[in-house]
């Protein structure tokens, strides 16, 4: 299956992702994460697929994550009341999100996308 990156064009973070992908020739299907926020079936699903918390899907160095006081919300809200924010605006999201279906991927290390996208 194809991989897809959920990502914003203006982040450093998921411009060094891409690069990743074109050096190592990945085909990669890119979603702009603003434009085209996940659904919230999506990040239910992607967050099952990664193992992880779902504050680990937080933006956590955002305007909007302080502007909103996610900080504490991550700890009291619940998990289908965080899902809703995700779902509401694509800016909450940490990015890049990676994804062949599979597995997922939340950021970018290049140690973990060498042993995942090669």
């Amino acid at each position: 299956m194809a991989l897809t990156m959920y990502h914003y064009p203006k982040c450093g973070t998921c411009r060094k992702a891409k690069k990743w992908f074109e050096d190592n020739e990945v085909d990669v299907n890119l979603i702009h994460i603003v434009e085209e926020p996940p659904a919230k079936e999506t990040l239910e699903e992607l967050l099952e697929k990664s193992g992880l918390e779902v504050r680990k899907f937080f933006n956590t160095s955002g305007k909007k994550y302080r502007e909103l006081g996610m900080k504490d919300r991550v700890k009291t809200d619940s998990e289908e009341e965080l899902l809703d924010l995700l779902a509401s605006d694509g800016m909450l999201i940490k990015r890049p999100i990676v994804t062949d279906g599979d597995q997922v991927t939340v950021g970018f290390n290049e140690e973990t996308f060498e042993k995942k996208w090669k």
